[in-house]
């Protein structure tokens, strides 16, 4: 961590971290939007050799190449025009090809991960913990916005980032190893308790397996001290969000509402202030 002492003792470390998060805000953009369809053009031709019928045949598409273009005039995103939160502003939210508008949620997710970056920075400051929290964050800034599209939480994400929970507290993370492997076997468990609960009650599946592994890598990263408190901060904003939602008639209320987002704010409250949260907890017990 010499390297990071460094930088902080320069007073570089906070802007040069907010600079790197604003960047991969930029990288998670292209996650969020492309591995879901890489997920579905998978499944295809995984569906097309079980009935032994040609692969379909797609674009290469990869989460680094090609490069970005406009949905609807196909200009090609340019370096100038791809600098973080900057770009889109100077653009006016618009595509300089053919003017179509652009998103607001392409600068606020970089804007996001620049923020939560510089927390990290500021919270942990240059540790090994710090590297531990920004992948956390990265991590779980991509699930979010991929839940809330999809409905899916990839494997592709969720899986490594257990194991390098594990790994990050093998090395003297954020917990001890014992701590963290019981998080991750609890994390799991708990919520595919309450997933056959619900469906041996009603019938119906309350939730999907995605969220039982994003739950088991916070606890893979923070222990399973953080559970309770990662379970109630997430039920508790998902249930008020849900009933909001069916009240104002926006939302069905036969149609599934992802939880990966809540147990993913829930994550990032705990790595910040879940310490804090329990020992008020207990002392007021």
């Amino acid at each position: 961590m010499s390297g990071l002492e460094s930088l902080a003792g320069s007073g570089l470390l906070l802007p040069l971290v907010g600079l790197l998060g604003l960047a991969v805000g930029s990288f998670l953009n292209v996650v969020i939007h492309r591995l879901p369809i890489m997920m579905e053009r998978e499944w295809a031709a995984q569906c097309a050799d079980l009935r032994n019928e040609p692969a379909p045949v797609f674009d290469a598409l990869s989460l680094l190449a090609p490069r970005s273009r406009c949905p609807k005039c196909g200009h090609g995103i340019g370096a100038l025009e791809n600098i973080p939160v900057l770009s889109w502003l100077l653009l006016r939210g618009r595509c300089r090809g053919c003017g179509t508008g652009i998103g607001v949620r392409y600068p606020l997710v970089e804007l996001l991960t620049g923020l939560l970056s510089l927390a990290c920075a500021w919270t942990f400051g240059p540790t090994l913990l710090l590297i531990g929290a920004l992948a956390l964050v990265w991590a779980l800034i991509a699930l979010t916005f991929i839940d809330l599209d999809t409905q899916l939480l990839p494997d592709s994400i969720t899986l490594p980032l257990i194991w390098a929970g594990l790994l990050l507290n093998l090395l003297g993370g954020f917990t001890d190893l014992r701590s963290a492997v019981v998080g991750a076997i609890a994390g799991y468990l708990v919520l595919w308790s309450v997933y056959w609960a619900f469906k041996l009650a009603t019938g119906k599946e309350g939730m999907g397996y995605g969220d039982f592994k994003l739950l088991s890598a916070l606890g893979a990263f923070l222990g399973w001290q953080m559970l309770p408190v990662i379970i109630l901060l997430s039920s508790l904003v998902g249930a008020v969000v849900g009933i909001a939602l069916i009240v104002l008639r926006s939302h069905g209320r036969d149609v599934p509402i992802p939880f990966g987002p809540y147990l993913a704010a829930a994550g990032v409250i705990a790595l910040f202030f879940g310490a804090t949260i329990n020992r008020t907890y207990l002392g007021l017990m």
